[in-house]
């Protein structure tokens, strides 16, 4: 009697949580975006007899429950804790942390990505830069430091010997050497404003404007900043402080979006509550950007071809020049920019890519 009656209890039990958890899913509306884990979710797919007979309408329906499942950071926070706490594992779907630094393995290498994107850089030197100063630098993931500890990461020493071996009529320079762990966000793929000073010096001394002495800035600091590895960790750790430094120089600067078609701060610090707070520098991913110095009469222009690490940095290497454009080729195709931009003034040009852009070079038009 006492068995059937824990039976019956333990049905009726697990019947509510079922029944309830269905009625909670259908009651509850779809999200469009996750602002954990930075990134949009997937909606109901639209039923079609094409679609049904393939079986990615099955495969879709999936994707969408999964997305949309009520108490879905709780249950990811659970599995993700699990997995480090009871099963001992080193990772959680690739994210490992280490000291409270969140970091991602990235890997393997993919050679001919790398191969591809020195091709890229080869095509635009060639059709806008012949006879200028040209230089290619990489960025090294967070992985690079962290990997040492027996995480998995691709190899970023044969990534440079391809580079150098394959780029032409352009100069390297190592940024490898210039950083260090320290320079990231700990919740965040992207490098630290207020720590990259250095690197924007040594930048702007391997293309020879190593003149321009240095340069005192103010911080404003953005508290807190959860950045892309803090929701894909799902466990509980300590957010960032977002630091943006600014100096009457960058006040007075003059940003003008090509897209809008209008001008811009260097600074949103407005954009910081919105889904991605790092959108604070330069106004996020923009296909075309101009940043004008008042004080520089030189008429020296840099050319920067960038990723997103381009947007923290680009306001530190203004000093150097009397304007610095911002092109992100992975929004605006490299055969057109001739439309937009004048390529026959004094010009450097320099591409500077993250390991993960290279290794991912498909994305560079």
């Amino acid at each position: 009697m006492r068995e059937r009656v824990k039976n019956i209890f333990v049905t009726v039990i697990f019947s509510l949580l079922l029944i309830g958890f269905s009625v909670a899913n259908i009651m509850t509306p779809d999200l469009e975006f996750s602002k954990s884990e930075r990134r949009k979710l997937k909606n109901l797919p639209e039923f079609s007899f094409q679609s049904l007979f393939s079986g990615d309408l099955f495969e879709d329906f999936e994707k969408y429950t999964l997305d949309q499942f009520v108490m879905r950071d709780l249950f990811r926070g659970v599995k993700a804790w699990s997995k480090y706490n009871v099963f001992m594992q080193k990772d959680n779907n690739r994210i490992y942390i280490i000291d409270g630094n969140v970091n991602k393995m990235e890997y393997p290498l993919d050679e001919r990505s790398v191969i591809r994107a020195a091709e890229k850089f080869n095509e635009i030197r060639e059709k806008y830069f012949q006879g200028k100063n040209a230089y290619v630098a990489v960025i090294p993931d967070k992985n690079y430091f962290f990997a040492l500890g027996g995480y998995l990461s691709m190899d970023y020493e044969k990534m440079e010997q391809l580079l150098k071996k394959h780029i032409q009529g352009m100069d390297y320079i190592d940024l490898f050497y210039m950083m260090d762990q320290d320079m990231y966000y700990k919740t965040d793929i992207h490098w630290d404003q207020e720590r990259i000073i250095p690197v924007a010096k040594g930048l702007l001394e391997a293309m020879g404007r190593d003149h321009t002495g240095d340069i005192h800035y103010e911080k404003k600091t953005l508290y807190p900043f959860h950045g892309s590895y803090y929701g894909q960790a799902a466990v509980k750790v300590e957010p960032d402080s977002l630091v943006y430094l600014t100096n009457d120089l960058l006040e007075k600067a003059k940003v003008y979006d090509y897209e809008k078609q209008t001008y811009i701060s260097v600074y949103m610090p407005e954009l910081f509550e919105g889904m991605d707070s790092y959108d604070v520098f330069l106004s996020g991913a923009k296909p075309l950007l101009t940043i004008e110095n008042p004080e520089n009469t030189s008429g020296k222009e840099l050319i920067l071809f960038r990723d997103s690490f381009g947007s923290s940095i680009a306001p530190l290497l203004l000093s150097g020049y009397s304007k610095v454009t911002l092109v992100d080729i992975r929004y605006v195709s490299s055969t057109i920019l001739d439309r937009y931009l004048d390529f026959s003034q004094d010009q450097d040009v320099l591409f500077m890519y993250n390991t993960l852009a290279i290794n991912n070079s498909a994305m560079l038009k």
